[in-house]
């Protein structure tokens, strides 16, 4: 992660936290964008993938079709444009016709990636879930974003961006349970847009909130992604994954240190999932396989090589 990126994410890890949707509005890509008066936008920094990821291009071909439909300088804004963006990287602007919440009706957005973590990745096909925060002169405080599941197969001479599944979190409830409002006002618990917009829907089960607080008192965590934005079933299977559920999570950062990053300490990654399944998971992945704990409680494989999983079952 370069210094302009990381700088950025800790200056605003809070108002992550306080965010009450993903992109406002959702996708109207048919109707005629209206100027409005400059608004100042900050400057955003292109992502990278870590050269020591299981496979840095496939991930990078993800991230590069979502900051093509995400951004865009004034007077660019609309479906048309965004599908010529997305064609001058030699993919399909069909693919704008998915972009929901990613492309808001607004002038001029910028955008900036968060994460890039896998939803699952095979010999050929892969799920990449692209994180991000978006401003634009209606929002320009920055508390709009959306999670996208981008679906890839292996091709020549790169990685084919196949779908787009932005994140659909739901409307606010009027009232969530304390735990909830609880791990929303938590500092040490950094929400991107949509995990926040997944906890004021009021779908995430009161095991994920209890846990995310008991981890809160010993770590600082970037959570990447929650109920929305993750694939239906775990990749390459029909078995359906906890996280469309609301029993699951996933963390990409602990203690400012990335999962991905080969620098992070291996026990702090170790400690971190064991604390985990300390606070009730019965499924825990990660970069490292650990031993001991229940029968099938702890995993490890090329899907997690970048971010911590627990899932729940009550």
């Amino acid at each position: 992660m370069g210094l302009g990126r990381r700088a950025l994410l800790l200056g605003t890890g809070g108002l992550l936290a306080g965010a009450a949707t993903g992109c406002s509005g959702g996708a109207r890509t048919g109707a005629a964008v209206r100027a409005r008066p400059s608004v100042p936008l900050p400057t955003t920094t292109p992502w990278r993938p870590d050269r020591d990821d299981v496979d840095p291009a496939v991930k990078l071909r993800a991230v590069q079709v979502v900051e093509a439909i995400g951004a865009w300088p004034a007077g660019q804004g609309g479906a048309a444009a965004a599908k010529r963006r997305v064609a001058a990287l030699g993919a399909a602007p069909a693919l704008v016709d998915a972009a929901g919440a990613l492309l808001p009706a607004a002038d001029e957005a910028v955008l900036q990636v968060i994460d890039a973590q896998y939803g699952g990745i095979l010999a050929d096909s892969a799920s990449v879930l692209v994180v991000c925060r978006q401003w634009t002169p209606d929002h320009p405080t920055g508390t709009t974003g959306t999670t996208v599941d981008v679906r890839l197969s292996r091709a020549r001479p790169r990685w084919e961006v196949t779908a787009l599944h932005p994140a659909r979190p739901g409307a606010a409830v009027p009232a969530l349970p304390a735990a909830a409002r609880k791990v929303l006002a938590e500092s040490r618990i950094t929400l991107p847009p949509a995990a926040a917009a997944d906890i004021r829907s009021g779908h995430i089960h009161e095991s994920v909130l209890r846990a995310l607080l008991r981890l809160a008192g010993t770590y600082r965590m970037y959570v990447s992604v929650i109920r929305s934005g993750h694939p239906l079933d775990v990749f390459g299977t029909d078995r359906p994954s906890d996280h469309p559920r609301g029993r699951a999570f996933d963390v990409w950062q602990i203690d400012g240190h990335a999962v991905v990053d080969p620098a992070t300490s291996r026990r702090l990654v170790e400690t971190f999932m064991r604390d985990a399944a300390a606070a009730g998971s019965y499924n825990v992945g990660g970069p490292v396989q650990l031993s001991g704990g229940a029968a099938g409680q702890f995993f490890s494989d090329a899907t997690h090589h970048d971010h911590v999983h627990a899932g729940f079952t009550a």
